[in-house]
């Protein structure tokens, strides 16, 4: 039976950082408030010309190393952002074209923050199907091109930054499970209002109710550990590392207490990282590979939510 098992991990940050010091001098706000309510200092900032497709490329070729793989081995290229370069072509045809190869299919998903657990449930699919023996999976985001950094309740948040995995066939289980909703009655929560065949709206930039988006979160990644955990037949203890969607410390403290877990065993890079969305959790997932904190054959689970609204986990063997 085919498998998808991480085969390669990689990420990227740009070198431009926004303090909450800047941010101080921005708006009316403090470090420490932003601080104790979101667990952020820092956030990276995409260069001027600098893309999402761009940052893509940087953490590619690093997980591509990392798995011992050419770009030319590639079968499949998917990226979630919810930031694309252009319109179209899709920002999984850009970074196709940057590593030089052709012929493989490549194509966007767009589920704003559940951008990556959607993208690796895609993957592990055309993977247990046959059609494909290696996907590179990539959260790319460019965040701060659709922030209103006069909007003192959301600018705060927002970072930029890729992370990338390469899933390969295996014979031994890597993706166990993977688990998505979504609920679009709640769109109006968290959303940019303009789109491209909405000529009657102007406003391109991030617009969140935050106290409802926050209640949501944590009633609907409540439910989906339980759901993981109930179709797998595994206890709480049975999780060695929880690798979550870095939207707010409030969030990830409470998805670690229903899991009984303590927060030594989650990997959190929401202080320098912010939220990058779609990027987060394969950025938060890269850190605890490389500095020796998640080994083979551990058992993770990621989860995230967001606009949609969309949710989501996936249960992984390392």
């Amino acid at each position: 039976m085919n498998y998808a098992r991480v085969s390669g991990t990689g990420s990227y940050l740009p070198s431009g950082v926004l303090t909450n010091a800047d941010l101080e001098k921005m708006i009316d706000t403090s470090d420490e408030w932003i601080f104790e309510r979101t667990g952020i200092r820092q956030r990276h900032m995409a260069a001027p010309g600098e893309t999402t497709s761009d940052l893509a490329l940087h953490a590619s070729r690093r997980a591509l190393d990392a798995a011992g793989l050419q770009a030319s081995e590639l079968d499949m290229i998917l990226v979630a952002t919810t930031t694309p370069d252009q319109i179209f072509p899709s920002t999984a045809c850009l970074l196709q074209a940057k590593l030089e190869v052709g012929g493989c299919p490549a194509l966007d998903i767009q589920a704003v923050c559940s951008g990556f657990v959607y993208a690796v449930g895609i993957a592990d699919q055309f993977i247990r199907g046959g059609q494909c023996r290696h996907v590179l999976v990539v959260g790319a985001e460019t965040l701060s091109r659709i922030t209103d950094y006069t909007d003192r309740g959301n600018c705060i948040l927002w970072g930029d930054g890729a992370g990338a995995v390469i899933l390969s066939r295996s014979d031994e289980p890597g993706v166990i499970s993977t688990h998505l909703h979504a609920d679009g009655a709640h769109r109006s929560l968290l959303e940019v209002p303009a789109g491209p065949s909405r000529n009657d709206v102007t406003d391109d930039k991030i617009r969140m109710e935050g106290r409802a988006v926050f209640k949501v979160a944590v009633n609907t990644l409540d439910q989906i550990v339980d759901e993981t955990l109930k179709h797998n037949g595994i206890g709480k203890g049975d999780i060695d590392w929880l690798v979550p969607h870095q939207a707010n410390i409030r969030i990830i403290q409470a998805t670690a207490k229903k899991l009984a877990m303590s927060m030594d065993r989650v990997v959190v890079t929401i202080e320098t990282h912010g939220n990058t969305s779609a990027a987060s959790i394969p950025l938060a997932l890269d850190v605890g590979v490389r500095d020796g904190r998640i080994k083979p054959g551990e058992l993770i689970l990621t989860e995230a939510f967001g606009g949609g609204f969309t949710w989501g986990a996936n249960l992984i063997r390392m």
